[in-house]
């Protein structure tokens, strides 16, 4: 289910790759956070893309949802709803509203808890639909931000040493000191540097 959340995101964003991207766990769900969602625009963008992650897990944010099932639908932004175990009673609400309705029952495979060479691999390639899965994947399974971060500056260093055919030596320096940027940024109050992340690998070409 989440791979498919993660497909969403991946094609949605190559459709308006100047899209503002958003997600929302369930902590951070309320009817003013999905209001302001969903009323968000910019200088530079004109459309959101809105990942509602598993708000069935909290009882408020569930509601929430449900409430504003009829604004979501009618929003000019692509809103998408993660839900793991989602009762049918919620699915039989959701479903006059959505445009798709995914069911996947299969259980997802459990990730090996070594070095992430998956998502250092993701860089290295310049890939990033899949850095932003690997990054997603790497938080769910408990992994800090910083963890992350870490590895993929790691990456970028190791990249500019060895060099790589999808970087050049120029374009590496150049990785190297955005990452460092968006740690600093991060830690001023810019953006939360999980959300930073993301942006990061979404915006990567």
């Amino acid at each position: 289910m989440r791979a498919k959340a993660f497909q969403w995101v991946a094609a949605a964003h190559a459709k308006a790759p100047d899209a503002y991207y958003a997600r929302l766990d369930a902590g951070a769900i309320s009817p003013e956070a999905l209001q302001e969602a969903l009323s968000t625009q910019g200088l530079f963008f004109s459309k959101t893309l809105i990942l509602l992650d598993d708000p069935f897990s909290d009882s408020a944010a569930g509601e929430a949802v449900l409430e504003s099932l009829a604004e979501l639908a009618s929003s000019p932004n692509a809103v998408a709803i993660l839900a793991p175990k989602l009762l049918a009673t919620r699915l039989k609400k959701i479903e006059p509203h959505a445009a798709k309705v995914f069911e996947v029952n299969a259980t997802e495979k459990k990730v090996s808890r070594g070095f992430n060479s998956g998502l250092v691999n993701a860089l290295g390639e310049r890939n990033g639909a899949k850095l932003w899965q690997e990054i997603e994947k790497a938080r769910r399974l408990g992994d800090a931000p910083e963890m992350i971060h870490g590895l993929l500056h790691w990456k970028a260093r190791d990249i500019m040493q060895k060099g790589s055919r999808s970087w050049s030596d120029e374009e590496a320096r150049v990785l190297s000191r955005n990452l460092i940027e968006l740690l600093s940024d991060s830690r001023s109050g810019d953006l939360p540097l999980n959300l930073a992340l993301e942006r990061f690998a979404l915006s990567l070409r």
